[in-house]
């Protein structure tokens, strides 16, 4: 396990990100604890019950409603299935993931 300093932690925190996300054991030192940091999995119903107290019939509601509502939506034109086509939405994706001239990223 690699153990960090809050300090060093704070200083190169994506480097650490990163590494936990890519399944390093990495550990942040916080008086005499040492804090793990790692990727964890997250479903929506998972979330909504722990966080807002939902149950999953609430949950289940809800979902059919917006289902209903988004085919509403679509049914009188004001939303469209889809906007753009695969490649368009690549090549979206591909000129804003690129590094704008002038700005410099740190080295991990």
């Amino acid at each position: 396990m690699q153990t960090l300093t809050i300090t060093d932690a704070k200083k190169n925190l994506g480097k650490w990100l990163k590494a936990a996300s890519n399944g390093q054991d990495i550990g942040i030192v916080s008086g005499a604890d040492i804090i793990a940091l790692r990727k964890v999995s997250v479903e929506s119903s998972d979330y909504a019950q722990r966080e807002y107290g939902v149950t999953e019939e609430q949950l289940d509601r809800f979902a059919d409603s917006m289902d209903a509502h988004i085919e509403r939506l679509r049914a009188s034109g004001e939303l469209e299935k889809y906007r753009f086509t695969p490649e368009q939405l690549r090549e979206k994706i591909a000129h804003h993931s690129t590094r704008r001239p002038g700005k410099s990223r740190q080295a991990s």
